[in-house]
């Protein structure tokens, strides 16, 4: 009896080196990503990066505030004069660095995007329907042409160093990113602090452009009794011009 063999396809010789093939693949990159994401660009959306840069920052802080921590231990160990004076004029000068925390009344406006159904809908340069850093900053400037004691946005210290900007969809205050609504509060006279804010020309504008059904950008103002502003604790840098030599 005679047997015959059949003869191979090349397919079926195909099919497993390219199996084989894929799989070394598969270990080459989980190997070189060690589990993180080759593409991070493609999958890791705004809100994401935000989050992760956020967190690093405040390891970052709280890192320093321990070096703080332990050069105010060194400086306090020495007895010596001059020291001591140097130590002195710091802890006066806290209050005006914003470095302590100050409670007590004042005033908290909120801004925010106007609703996305407006936005949707709405026939306004859509300039006039979000939030802008030259708001928050208008806010922020009559609540100090007010007198009042402490400035704090989004929970962020306002110091003489802080800076507003606008990044995308959010707003960077201290250097961390915070998206709307926004909420500025001033510790301080709250009669003064409104009514400062209530006669500033351009906020008059942003107000009046709150209560246009088409534009309703968000607006909102109150008092409080027993506010709290926590000290500003990211880095310190003072730095000043110097003359041409």
């Amino acid at each position: 009896m005679t047997t015959s063999r059949l003869k191979p396809r090349p397919w079926a010789v195909v099919t497993p080196v390219v199996f084989l093939l894929a799989g070394g693949l598969f270990a080459v990159s989980a190997a070189n990503s060690e589990g993180t994401d080759l593409r991070p660009g493609r999958t890791t959306d705004l809100a994401g990066l935000v989050q992760v840069e956020n967190r690093h920052l405040r390891e970052l802080r709280a890192e320093s505030r321990e070096l703080t921590r332990e050069v105010d231990a060194l400086s306090a160990s020495r007895k010596d004069l001059g020291s001591s004076q140097a130590q002195e004029t710091v802890r006066r000068l806290r209050d005006v660095a914003g470095l302590k925390r100050v409670t007590g009344e004042g005033v908290t406006v909120t801004l925010s995007d106007a609703p996305r159904d407006v936005r949707e809908t709405s026939d306004q340069d859509i300039n006039t329907l979000v939030v802008h850093q030259q708001d928050i900053q208008a806010v922020v400037n009559a609540m100090w042409a007010a007198g009042a004691e402490a400035v704090t946005i989004q929970g962020q210290r306002v110091v003489s160093t802080t800076g507003i900007q606008c990044a995308g969809s959010t707003v960077q205050v201290n250097g961390l990113y915070f998206p709307q609504p926004y909420e500025i509060t001033a510790i301080g006279d709250a009669d003064a602090i409104e009514q400062r804010i209530t006669d500033d020309g351009y906020l008059q504008v942003y107000r009046s452009q709150a209560e246009e059904p088409d534009i309703a950008i968000g607006w909102d103002l109150e008092r409080g009794y027993d506010l709290v502003a926590r000290p500003y604790t990211g880095p310190i840098r003072a730095e000043y011009a110097k003359p041409v030599g």
